[in-house]
This record gives structure tokens, sequence and C-alpha cells, in this order.
């Protein structure tokens, strides 16, 4: 079997369409329906389509989550050389694999609880590019820390939006998978100090990669603290899946970098167009 497997390798059916990431944060439309359209509110017309993209993203996302784990268990040997990982760790994302399996299940029955269907919305791969980085502790850090922190954020942000609508199907499938989301980021946190324990440098390396993907994923406004922000940062959960105060203070100030920069980016974008 080959190792260190591409994205264009990953096998899709007819019904999925991909979208690059960049066409996702810049498109125009976002500055003028994006984020008031996403904002899950009860009284917004919009929520109900907002929540099945999200929720459709999830799915998607799910599915890369267990194929990059299980990348992960198979690309690296186990040593202590500094492309090896230990036995434990492979252990670990054998058990994510497993979570991940059962989150793809419940995503799909979720899609269509709300109406929707898969194929209905895109699919970008960013996730799976993050787990194919041939340095594992950038790959645990891009993934497991970056990656599913925003699932941490995103599961509260759709449980929330259930229990508030009186969804008690989303509500519950939210809060399972939500547990689940915050071992596997709290798994990152601990391998992250464990395998970089002596090389500092090694270990700001792979948290200045994490923060790449947390501002690439940060969706140019999609996450952060303010009421513009759909995807609220759910501190309480990150704090227990092994964040810092700090490091959940520097994600607030990505987040904000990142609107700020997309929205420079569709401006621009629009004015050539007009």
């Amino acid at each position: 079997m080959k190792r260190m497997l591409a994205v264009d390798d990953l096998a899709r059916d007819e019904r999925f369409e991909r979208i690059r990431i960049e066409e996702v944060v810049f498109d125009p439309r976002r500055s003028q329906a994006g984020r008031q359209g996403a904002a899950f509110r009860p009284d917004d017309p919009d929520s109900p389509d907002a929540a099945r993209q999200l929720m459709h993203g999830i799915f998607v996302g799910e599915i890369q989550a267990l194929e990059g784990a299980g990348r992960t268990c198979y690309d690296f040997d186990t040593g202590s050389g500094r492309e090896d990982v230990p036995f434990a760790l492979k252990l670990d994302m054998a058990r994510q694999c497993w979570d991940e399996a059962r989150h793809v299940e419940i995503s799909i029955k979720l899609t269509e609880h709300m109406g929707s269907e898969i194929g209905e919305f895109a699919e970008q791969t960013l996730l799976f590019e993050a787990a194919c980085n041939a340095d594992p502790v950038l790959r645990l850090t891009g993934v497991n820390r970056a990656l599913e922190g925003l699932a941490i954020d995103v599961f509260n942000t759709m449980r929330e939006y259930g229990d508030t609508t009186q969804d008690p199907v989303l509500y519950f499938c939210e809060d399972w998978m939500l547990a689940d989301e915050v071992t596997h980021v709290k798994m990152g946190s601990d391998w992250l100090r464990r395998l970089t324990e002596k090389d500092k440098e090694r270990q700001q390396q792979a948290l200045d990669f994490q923060r790449t993907v947390d501002k690439l994923f940060s969706f140019g406004g999609l996450r952060g603290e303010s009421e513009e922000n759909p995807i609220h940062l759910a501190r309480k959960f990150r704090t227990l899946a092994g964040f810092t105060d700090d490091e959940i203070t520097d994600l607030v100030d990505v987040a904000a970098e990142a609107m700020a920069e997309a929205e420079a980016m569709a401006a621009a974008i629009q004015n050539a167009q007009a």
C-alpha cells in the first residue's frame, strides 16, 4: 500500500464535488450574506440553510479526519527517529479512527434529519491536506490541535443551535461527538508536548504550523468571539483539551486577523468586478 497519499488520491464517488478553500474564504458574497446567513439564530430565515451547509461540512470533515488518522497509523514507522512515532501514538490514532467512523455515520443520519443529502454542498479538503504533512509532529498539531480544535467550536455551536431550536436529536448527537473531539484534541496536545519535550525548536515549528492552519480555517470571520462570528470559541472545552489561556487568546487574535484579511480581499475582488 502506498504511503503518504496526496489529496488527489482520495476516493470519492459521483456525489462529491470539490472546491478550493480560497473560493470559500474570498467569495465576495460573504461580506454581504455569508456571516448573516450563517448566524444560527432561530429568528434568521437563512439559519436552517446555513445549519444544513455546516452539517454537510462536518460530514466531509469527519471522512477526512478518519482518513487522516488512518494514514498516520500507516505512514510512519514505530521507533525513536525524527520521522518515527511511538506505538502508543498509533494506538491513539486507531482509537480516533473508530470515533471518526462513528461520527461519519452520525453525520449522515443528521444530514437526512435536517433535510439535506450527501453532495448537496461542495467538499474542500484542507483537513486532509494538513494530514499529508510528512513530519508526524506537524501533522499531529495541524490535525488534532488546529482542525479537531475547530470541531470543538463547531460542535458546541451546533449543539447550542439544536437546544435553541428545540431539536433534541441534533443536540444529543452534537453533544456526543463534542465529547470525542475534546479527547482527540487532548491527545494532540499531550503528544505534541511529549514528542518535543527536548526539542523546543521543533515544538515552535509545530505551533507555527498550527497557527497557519487555524488562520485558514477561521474562514474570514466564521470563528471568533464577537456577535458577527457564527462559530464561537468554546473556551471551557478547549481548556479541557489541553489549551492554555494564552493559546486561546492567540487563537482569538488569529481569527480577527483572518476576518480582516478576507474582508479586504473580498472588497478588492468586488471592486475589480465592478
